[in-house]
């Protein structure tokens, strides 16, 4: 296996030192890398910023297609997938805002209020008139609406990769969302970040509108 490669296996996806050596001697393996749709689609709907995320799931999907290939020729009884869910739900939105703040209560400190304020502000919207019971009255929607309104099941995302894995399949879309997004963006790239593209995608998958 590339040099490079091990490096990356070995230190930047966090595999314990002693685990590639193992995975290496192994009669077979099996990668699983997670990206998102956002690895193929950079977008959650118009007004949102979503440069960080989007480039980290690029990367991933760009790197495990590449493994492919590295795989093939220097330790082929390894495989690899990369996992590219939807909308699943999950408390994502509350445990990242306890991570971001460092405050770990479900309650709202000063420093989320502010974090809170600054998303709106990074979307567009004016949130000087809000009130701070406002503000926790929206981040707790939108924490509910992840978890209860998603389209796919934590539970179904599971059985859905576990099934792509026994298959050998190396790319698994997670939930009908997915494979509606990757179907319209093939279908028509270049107004992939049109207003109206969302707007029917949002329409056919399901999705609500960012307000």
């Amino acid at each position: 296996m590339g040099e490079d490669v091990q490096y990356l296996l070995g230190r930047g996806l966090q595999l314990h030192p002693s685990l590639l050596p193992l995975l290496l001697k192994a009669e077979e393996g099996h990668i699983v890398n997670t990206s998102s749709v956002n690895g193929f689609w950079a977008s959650v709907g118009p007004g949102i910023p979503h440069t960080a995320y989007s480039a980290a799931k690029f990367a991933v999907k760009g790197f495990t297609e590449a493994l492919i290939t590295d795989l093939k020729i220097n330790a082929p009884h390894i495989k690899c997938s990369v996992v590219m869910p939807g909308h699943i739900g999950t408390s994502i939105p509350l445990n990242s805002r306890k991570l971001q703040s460092g405050n770990p209560a479900d309650e709202m400190d000063a420093r989320q209020f502010a974090q809170a304020r600054a998303r709106i502000a990074s979307m567009g919207r004016d949130a000087s008139s809000l009130s701070d019971d406002d503000i926790r009255k929206m981040v707790a929607e939108r924490e509910r609406r992840f978890r209860e309104e998603a389209p796919t099941s934590a539970a179904e995302a599971a059985t859905i990769i576990l099934d792509g894995v026994k298959a050998d399949n190396w790319r698994i879309l997670v939930g009908q969302d997915a494979h509606q997004i990757d179907e319209m963006v093939r279908q028509s790239p270049d107004h992939a970040y049109n207003l109206d593209f969302f707007e029917e995608f949002a329409a056919k998958a399901g999705w609500r509108i960012p307000t």
